[in-house]
């Protein structure tokens, strides 16, 4: 009997969040040109896991299981293929004797009483498929795990010789009647599921032999898990009779709506027990709309509020984030969109910065390739709300698609990402995903291989998981240190201090927005800029570098402490933020000039300011951004120039892509130091910039107050704050940064190892 799975041996690492360097150049646009990651063991597995489908469609053969291998170096494998078409047994409705299917595709992942469901379509070609018509019928297909307390266990429990998937929801399949059942979604809340399908059918038309669309319907069954503790195969779920979603008389029927289907993936169950699933169908002028439908009464009655946009707008996902607020991400004509509604979908408004990381359409010049989030769920990991999502992005840059699966966690205030998962080849591609997050155990299940023959891969995202962890209380204990001095954590996104790695890189202690370094000498606490091409550049909104953070192009504050050394012969630039077009316009940045004097940039503009700075002398600067269109430079917490017309997203069409420390391409040479950089993503208060202090690195402390061992320069004092507490000496915010600043290198030691 060949083996469902491919085993491994290559060795796990937990470095899954790549610091990579940078070839120092630029590309056209502004951006710093990263280098992309290396292919990630998981992706070499999606590789060999293909192989072994394509042996096992075949029959020619197959990779061993951890029970099968005869030597003990061999380790579980990191994915298992669920569905394997022409090979998994599936078990008709009515019982008997299991069949195969041509295809799977459209996972959905939930668990129930103990055991976890994966949903599929289980497509059958049909015998005019092969004259060039995309016929297939569909029926929806479960696969029952009944003690997936560990990989191991869940592997033992699919790799059974006797291990068969169960059909839920049977459709006709004959020469001219072809019934298509399409995007199960579930729901579960305790022993429960509700599985909401979308169907119909295709009739031959006798006259010109063509095929017909026709009896669109939507329905929901409802099951429940059974207390038995007999094997799997003894159908651990209790499926009702499919009941319609809609009654055609109800007052709830939307009649100008049709064509309903399910979202796929999974629905959510609310803080209030509402059971909430996504929607698509058609309006009277036949374009695709989002929506959704709810039930207040465990779903004896389904409610369908009003669509999304009145841009036609699919593939929608939804969440629930604060208590009665949905979310949704949806594909529209116009680009991807989030929208939010406070009232169960009676209306719905633009999310501006509420779900970080997704793309958004700023512009008819972007780059609108087919990226979408294909899987969105909320958990609670180590006492900390977040949002998992995928979405694909571009592995390459030689590849005009994306192509490559990353996975993100969110707070709605920094994000992190992990990836690649599988990189998409012509032969293997990823056409849906889904996530669970259930008993400590985060899952992804994959669509993966040729079109017209696809398997369903199921994976336990061990490592991913213990990363995330890892970087959620990196999250929580440098919120606590901050919060502690006094720093404002509400909306501060990312911070960089005195970790680099290399030279070339300023690690942020957030772990999740690295910037790149060129031509400069790390100091304590930063980085100083000498000559020519000297500069930081931190990549806060750039495709390429997977950084998705495009509340810079709405709100924020960036605080620094910075250094002059010397007069410069003409203009200098100091900091800024960079628009993501080929003259790197400036939105916001300030420069010192040979005068003595501030220059203030805005949307390229240069003004000298009145204000004055001296060689040698410490000065927090901010530079803030409020609604898209005012801008503000602060020095030692005094307004020095201000904006109230730069250009919203809209209008400029350009993204704010990156932010500039030191000097620029083209400039005339830097002498300045930049160190301890908050990045906001809001707009602060006046007394909560006056909280961000400037340090003074007082000479008479030298690096006395450099704690033993803490690397790299490590000042006890000079943390880049400096916070006196109104005369009360900086004894407490020195100190406090200085746990910040140790427990930094800490955990990027361990994170390292």
């Amino acid at each position: 009997m060949l083996s469902r799975v491919a085993a491994v041996m290559a060795p796990r690492t937990h470095n899954l969040h790549r610091v990579t360097g940078s070839s120092g150049k630029m590309r056209e646009g502004g951006e710093s040109e990263r280098q992309r990651p290396h292919m990630s063991r998981r992706v070499f597995t999606s590789a060999v896991l293909l192989l072994v489908v394509m042996m096992m469609c075949c029959n020619t053969g197959g990779a061993a299981s951890a029970d099968e291998a005869a030597s003990g170096d061999l380790q579980l494998p990191q994915e298992i293929a669920m569905f394997v078409p022409k090979k998994t047994q599936v078990v008709p409705k009515s019982g008997g004797e299991g069949k195969v299917k041509d295809i799977f595709a459209s996972p959905a992942l939930v668990r129930a009483g103990g055991t976890m469901i994966a949903f599929v379509e289980g497509r059958n070609k049909h015998s005019d498929f092969s004259q060039g018509i995309d016929l297939s019928s569909s029926d929806i297909v479960a696969g029952y795990i009944k003690a997936p307390e560990t990989w191991q266990s869940l592997v033992a429990e699919v790799t059974k010789d006797d291990w068969k998937a169960h059909t839920v929801l049977e459709s006709v399949d004959n020469w001219n009647h072809v019934g298509v059942a399409k995007l199960p979604t579930g729901i579960t809340r305790g022993n429960k599921v509700f599985l909401l399908v979308g169907s119909y059918e295709e009739k031959r038309e006798n006259v010109d032999d063509t095929w017909r669309t026709e009896e669109w319907n939507i329905k929901v069954i409802e099951g429940e898990a059974t207390q038995s503790t007999e094997v799997q195969q003894s159908q651990p779920i209790n499926w009702s009779e499919p009941k319609p979603l809609f009654q055609t008389d109800s007052p709830n029927n939307k009649g100008d709506l049709k064509e309903f289907l399910g979202a796929g993936g999974s629905g959510i169950v609310m803080g209030n027990g509402t059971l909430v699933f996504p929607l698509t169908a058609k309006d009277e002028n036949d374009k695709v709309v989002s929506l959704i439908t709810y039930s207040t009464d465990d779903g004896q009655k389904w409610e369908i509020p009003e669509v999304v946009s009145s841009v036609a707008c699919h593939s929608p996902r939804i969440t629930e984030w604060e208590e009665g607020t949905l979310l949704m991400v949806t594909y529209c004509a116009d680009g991807r969109k989030v929208f939010e509604s406070r009232d169960m979908g009676k209306t719905w408004t633009k999310a501006i910065g509420t779900l970080l990381g997704v793309w958004l359409k700023s512009g008819p010049e972007l780059l609108e390739v087919s990226l979408r989030v294909d899987a969105l769920i909320t958990a609670t990991i180590e006492g900390r709300k977040v949002m998992l999502y995928t979405q694909k992005v571009r592995h390459s840059l030689e590849v005009d698609e994306p192509n490559a699966l990353h996975l993100w966690v969110t707070d709605n205030s920094r994000t992190f990402h992990l990836g690649p998962f599988s990189v998409d080849s012509a032969g293997n591609m990823t056409f849906a995903n889904t996530l669970l997050y259930s008993d400590d155990g985060l899952y992804l299940s994959q669509q993966r291989g040729m079109r017209n023959s696809t398997a369903v891969l199921l994976a336990r995202l061990t490592e991913e998981l213990n990363t995330i962890k890892s970087v959620l209380r990196t999250w929580a204990q440098l919120d606590a240190s901050f919060s502690e001095s006094s720093i404002p954590t509400a909306g501060l996104v990312g911070f960089l201090s005195n970790t680099s790695s290399s030279g070339d890189t300023w690690i942020d202690g957030y772990r999740c927005l690295n910037a790149t370094v060129t031509k400069a000498s790390k100091v304590k606490n930063g980085f100083k800029f000498t000559g020519p091409g000297s500069r930081a550049t931190w990549p806060v909104n750039s495709r390429w570098d997977i950084n998705q953070y495009d509340f810079v192009d709405q709100n924020f504050t960036l605080v620094a402490t910075v250094m002059i050394h010397q007069v410069p012969k003409g203009s200098t630039p100091l900091l800024g933020a960079s628009l993501r077009d080929s003259k790197r316009t400036k939105l916001i940045g300030l420069s010192y000039g040979a005068d003595g004097k501030w220059e203030t940039l805005y949307d390229g503009t240069k003004t000298v300011q009145g204000g004055t700075w001296e060689p040698g002398k410490e000065y927090q600067v901010a530079l803030m951004l409020q609604d898209g269109k005012k801008g503000l430079v602060y020095v030692d917490g005094e307004l020095v120039g201000s904006s109230a017309m730069l250009p919203i997203p809209e209008e400029r069409w350009i993204e704010v892509s990156y932010f500039y420390f030191g000097g620029d391409e083209g400039d005339s040479g830097s002498n300045a130091t930049v160190k301890d950089v908050f990045l906001y993503s809001r707009p602060l208060s006046a007394d909560e910039l006056k909280m961000i202090k400037k340090v003074e690195d007082k000479k008479e402390s030298g690096d006395g107050e450099d704690k033993k061992g803490s690397g790299d320069g490590e000042d006890k004092k000079g943390s880049g704050d400096g916070e006196d507490k109104k005369g009360s000496g900086d004894g407490s915010m020195r100190e406090g940064m200085s746990r910040v600043l140790l427990l930094l290198l800490g955990m990027w030691g361990i994170a390292a190892i």
